[in-house]
């Protein structure tokens, strides 16, 4: 029986002070929240974005050498951890300010969204920290009832219910696949703790059959969080289905947390097992870069055209992860920050264009944006080239990291697959650039936004090129990270 100490307790709560912070920045936000009427709604945003910033604030002082497990041994904090953490609560923090003009206008500036939004980044942090399969549930279920709820919070939109029942349905499927995977690897290795998975499992389990079964599931459900194909068919109803400040927020962050859960699950608590579920990843990853780069030629609706290329990136972060290998592993995190970053603006433009009583839905929307502001379409089409994968963007540096990866263990038809699609995939980004730049434009409204949400897409926009053109600093922090 473990015994713990007052000290050992003190020292737990201490690494989990972010978590703690924000989970009661929440609560308090909530009680707020109920004071305020429509017209002082802008505070329970603004409280947030501090929460959100202070939280970012305590991950990045804490200081560890190396892995720290605490709490009885189901949370750890480590290098990765902090990079992950800093990154998604100032990616949440600016979702919110792309949000609030968006849904000022439409009369849905509601202090629910601000509220599930913090506890869902909770979950994600919950979760980027765990070193259990119960705080990894745990912080899942947190962040995906958010986004189910998230969903659907515009209620007088018949088509926002709709897309939260469907990803509701799925997601419960998912979980329920995930909760049953885990209980095989329990019930194979007798433990709960990711430590002594990993032990267990190198110590000879790795080729049992019941184990395999789990591992089976476990990548189902991963695939699911992420989006990969075959288990992609929520994310282009969701995207499209979603208010638009909700799909910036489903498209960003979370992307984060699926990557902290095939990390933990696989790379850490399966690590002696990745033979085999290497192999079933290379069948995902292939499909979702095939299906996402293919079906999103077709679309018209750029949410849904955005929704396929997400499927599309993370077949590429799902090379990086299948590689096995610390490059792998830190192209794969470079990867997923980057995308993070580069989906936030891009969902972002989508805001900045949509008007009182119109969605800036359609690709065609954004015809002649050049001649009705220059500088907004040259910030669009520096998200563009950097989704297209072109240099001297980040997206260019990330995706020839994890093709590199898969080099490095000789999978050159993988390599080469990756680099036909991304060819493919340069066709509809720059279709969006042509039509900016090449057509005539079919509105003469002026753009919308705060001057503060103009600020944000510009200096988004801005880190996208400055990362690429000096990638160092970023690949450094990665490679820190995953040792």
């Amino acid at each position: 029986m473990n015994v713990f100490s007052v000290a050992d307790f003190t020292s737990g709560l201490n690494l989990a002070a972010p978590e703690i912070f924000l989970g009661l920045s929440a609560c308090a936000i909530l009680m707020l929240d109920l004071l305020l009427g429509d017209a002082q709604r802008h505070w329970t945003a603004t409280l947030s974005v501090l929460s959100l910033l202070l939280t970012a604030v305590l991950a990045a002082s804490i200081r560890v050498s190396g892995r720290v497990t605490a709490l009885g041994g189901m949370f750890e904090v480590d290098g990765m951890s902090q990079v992950l953490k800093i990154v998604a609560v100032l990616t949440v923090a600016v979702v919110f300010v792309y949000s609030v003009e968006y849904m000022k206008r439409r009369n849905i500036l509601k202090g629910e969204y601000f509220v599930l939004g913090l506890f869902a980044t909770l979950g994600i942090l919950v979760l980027i920290s765990a070193a259990s399969l119960v705080t990894l549930y745990l912080g899942l279920e947190l962040l995906s009832l958010c986004m189910y709820a998230m969903v659907a919070f515009d209620r007088d939109s018949g088509r926002a219910a709709e897309s939260a029942i469907k990803f509701f349905v799925l997601g419960s499927l998912a979980s329920g696949t995930l909760l049953y995977g885990m209980s095989i690897v329990y019930g194979v290795t007798g433990s709960l703790q990711l430590d002594a998975i990993a032990a267990a499992v190198q110590g000879g389990l790795a080729s049992n059959i019941g184990l395999l079964f789990g591992i089976a599931f476990i990548i189902v459900a991963i695939g699911f969080k992420f989006g990969a194909v075959p288990f992609h068919m929520w994310i282009p109803d969701v995207y499209e289905g979603s208010p638009t400040c909700v799909t910036l927020f489903i498209g960003s962050a979370p992307k984060i947390a699926a990557f902290a859960l095939a990390m933990r699950l696989l790379t850490e608590g399966l690590g002696g097992a990745q033979v085999d579920w290497s192999q079933m990843l290379v069948l995902l990853s292939v499909l979702s870069m095939a299906i996402g780069n293919v079906v999103a030629i077709a679309q018209t609706n750029i949410k849904r055209m955005l929704g396929y290329s997400t499927i599309s990136h993370v077949g590429y972060i799902l090379l990086g992860i299948l590689a096995g290998t610390p490059q792998g592993y830190q192209a794969a995190m470079y990867y997923t920050i980057t995308y993070v970053i580069v989906a936030a603006g891009s969902f972002g433009m989508i805001l900045l264009l949509s008007r009182q009583g119109f969605e800036a839905e359609e690709i065609t929307d954004f015809k002649g944006l050049n001649a009705r502001s220059p500088w907004f379409a040259g910030m669009m089409a520096i998200f563009m080239f950097s989704l297209a994968g072109l240099p001297p963007f980040i997206g260019f540096w990330a995706k020839l990291g994890v093709i590199q990866a898969v080099l490095g263990i000789h999978a050159t038809w993988l390599a080469i697959v990756a680099v036909l699609f991304s060819v493919v995939g340069a066709f509809y980004y720059l279709r969006i650039v042509k039509i900016m730049y090449f057509d005539e434009p079919g509105a003469a409204e002026s753009l919308g936004g705060s001057i503060l949400m103009r600020a944000m897409l510009s200096a988004n926009a801005l880190l996208v090129l400055g990362l690429g053109i000096a990638p160092g600093a970023l690949l450094e922090v990665c490679a820190q990270a995953i040792r």
